[in-house]
C-alpha cells in the first residue's frame, strides 16, 4: 500500500491533515496509522515548542516516532531511519495505511527515499586527520578529485571536515561517496503532499502560532526541562534540543539575558525562518504534489491525489508553488 507523506513548512495545518487522512483513510480492518517525521518532536517533554498533537487529540489515531528520546539525547538520522522503516514494515504487515507528518526534510528523505548512512572508522579518520595536517588539505583534496571528481568538485579544497569525511567513507565502504548521498529515489511506493501557504498567510499563521505557544507555557516547559546551568530546573537540553526554534530562544530568557518581548520576536523571526528553509527543501522535489493549505476542500484534494497514486496514474508535479511562498 502506498506510503502517504504530508510535507511542507510549518504552521501549515500538516498534522490537522494527516490526522484527517488517517481517519479517512482506515477501514474496519486496518485503521491507519501515523508516522511522525519531525526531529524534535522525537523528545519526550517538548510537546509545546514543537507544536506536538496533545494525545487526547489524536482522535485514536496510533502515532509512532513521538517521545522516543529524552531531551539530552542527540538525535540520529540514521536511527531514526532503522526504526521509523520498522514502523513501516509493521504498519504494512497490518495491512494498514501509513500517513507520514513532519517539516524536517532530511528525516522524510531518509525514511522515503535510498539513502545510505556508511559507518564511521576512528583510525581511518584519525589517519587522514594526521595526513591532512602533515601534507595539508589540498594534497587530500587531489586525492579525493582522484577517487570521486563528484564529491571533489562538490566539496572544494579548503572544507577539511568534508574532504576527510568523504575519504573515509571510500575507505570503509570501497565505494565513491556520492554513491551514499540520498537519490531521489522511493524505496517503497509513496506520495507525497505538500502544504504551501502564500507569505503574509503563513507569516500571520506563525504569529498567531507563537502566541498560542507562549500562552500555553512555552517558558515553563523549557525550565522543567532546562539545566541549572543553562537556566533552567530540569536534566538539561542536549545539543540538538537546545537549537530547536523557541527552545534555543527561550533559554537566554531562563537566564535573565534578555526580555519576554525580545524573545518572542526572535521565535517569531525563528519560525519564518525555519518555514522558507523547509519550503526551499521541500520545493527542490519534483515529486511533492503541492495543495493551497487555505482550500476548503483541502481533504478532498489531498484523497484525490492519493487515489491517483494508488491508481498508478499519478504525474509529476512542477513545484510552482514554492514561488508563491517565497516570494516578497
Amino acid at each position: 500500500m502506498i506510503v502517504v507523506a504530508v510535507v511542507g513548512p510549518t504552521a501549515t495545518g500538516k498534522s490537522d491533515l494527516a490526522l484527517d487522512l488517517a481517519q479517512a483513510l482506515s477501514t474496519a480492518h486496518a485503521p491507519a496509522e501515523i508516522v511522525n517525521a519531525d526531529a524534535y518532536q522525537l523528545y519526550r517533554g517538548m510537546d509545546v515548542g514543537t507544536a506536538k498533537v496533545p494525545v487526547a487529540d489524536r482522535r485514536g489515531v496510533v502515532h509512532h516516532q513521538l517521545d522516543v528520546l529524552d531531551p539530552h539525547q542527540d538525535a540520529s538520522v540514521a536511527r531514526y531511519q532503522e526504526a521509523a522503516r520498522g514502523d513501516l514494515d509493521a504498519i504494512a504487515a497490518r495491512g494498514a495505511r501509513a500517513v507520514v507528518v513532519g517539516g524536517s526534510g532530511l528525516y522524510v528523505r531518509a525514511l522515503l527515499d535510498r539513502m545510505d548512512f556508511p559507518g564511521t572508522d576512528p583510525a581511518v579518520r584519525a589517519l587522514l586527520e594526521e595526513r591532512a595536517e602533515r601534507e595539508g588539505v589540498r594534497t587530500l583534496h587531489a586525492e579525493l578529485e582522484r577517487l570521486d571528481p563528484q564529491a571533489a568538485a562538490s566539496i572544494g579544497p579548503r572544507n577539511t571536515r568534508r574532504i576527510v569525511r568523504a575519504l573515509e567513507v571510500i575507505a570503509i565502504t570501497g565505494r565513491p561517496f556520492t554513491a551514499n548521498l540520498p537519490r531521489q529515489e522511493y524505496v517503497r511506493p509513496a506520495v507525497q503532499l505538500g502544504l504551501d501557504c502564500d507569505r503574509a498567510a503563513l507569516d500571520a499563521r506563525v504569529g498567531s502560532r507563537v502566541e498560542h505557544m507562549w500562552a500555553a507555557g512555552l517558558v515553563a516547559e523549557v525550565r522543567e526541562l532546562a539545566s541549572p546551568e543553562q537556566g533552567g530546573t530540569g536534566p538539561g537540553l542536549g545539543t540538538t534540543a537546545a537549537r530547536a526554534v523557541g527552545y534555543a530562544e527561550v533559554l537566554p530568557l531562563l537566564r535573565g539575558e534578555v526580555d519576554e518581548a525580545t524573545v518572542r520576536d526572535q521565535i517569531a523571526a525563528g519560525t519564518r525562518r525555519l518555514a522558507r528553509k523547509q519550503m526551499g527543501w521541500f520545493g527542490r522535489d519534483p515529486r511533492v504534489q503541492w495543495l493551497d493549505a487555505a482550500a476548503p476542500d483541502l481533504l478532498d484534494q489531498a484523497i484525490a491525489v492519493i487515489r491517483a497514486a494508488d491508481a498508478g496514474a499519478l504525474a509529476p508535479a512542477a513545484p510552482g508553488p514554492v514561488r508563491r511562498t517565497l516570494g516578497s
